[in-house]
């Protein structure tokens, strides 16, 4: 069965995506995406789709103030957490988890600012398009195939997004979790702001 925004949401909702194998310790491609102080006394955790166009635009609109203002300074952490509406962002997700923790954000910045160029372009093959940017992040090819390949990783980002779905009730991209306080939708700095204590 293919992969769509529709099937996806709905093996996450009845909880049919098969088991994940546990996250290994040792696995770097599982392990938490965050930026920000680890001591910073809110943590938010964005629920994103790398082809959400909702996601594009707060990215491009408010995470740079967010970035300078809130995460900069110290009074933020933000965690990643994918939440992929499609095979496309499934994929796209997956090969950013293979490159090194300091070239995720720039990637996943990459992809979401370019969403027209890779994912949604008339008559390219998104998994080429995918490579490019892939490789101009500096991976190499055999890691990138190791990447689209990797059916354990796939799994699990799919038992983590079903996982989240029924703790948190995320239904939609972007959703956040703000000290344990869910929020959805794309907003703005100062709507945003008034979400994170302290600030």
């Amino acid at each position: 069965m293919p992969l769509t925004r529709r099937t996806l949401l709905s093996l996450v909702a009845t909880g049919t995506i098969l088991p994940a194998v546990a996250a290994r310790a040792e696995d770097p491609h599982k392990a938490e995406r965050s930026v920000g102080s680890p001591d910073a006394k809110v943590t938010v955790q964005e629920f994103f789709s790398l082809t959400c166009s909702h996601c594009a635009a707060f990215a491009r609109e408010t995470i740079p103030e967010i970035r300078k203002e809130l995460i900069d300074t110290g009074k933020l952490r933000w965690v990643y957490r994918d939440f992929p509406l499609d095979q496309v962002a499934l994929t796209a997700a997956m090969v950013a988890r293979y490159l090194p923790p300091e070239r995720y954000e720039p990637f996943v910045n990459a992809l979401l600012a370019n969403q027209d160029r890779w994912a949604f372009a008339r008559g390219v093959n998104s998994t080429d398009e995918l490579w490019k940017t892939a490789a101009l992040a500096g991976m190499s090819r055999a890691t990138f195939d190791q990447a689209i390949a990797d059916t354990d990783l796939r799994t699990w980002v799919l038992q983590q997004q079903a996982d989240d779905q029924k703790r948190w009730g995320i239904d939609s991209t972007p959703s956040f979790v703000v000290n344990g306080q869910k929020y959805a939708g794309e907003m703005s700095y100062d709507a945003f702001r008034k979400l994170v204590p302290g600030s």
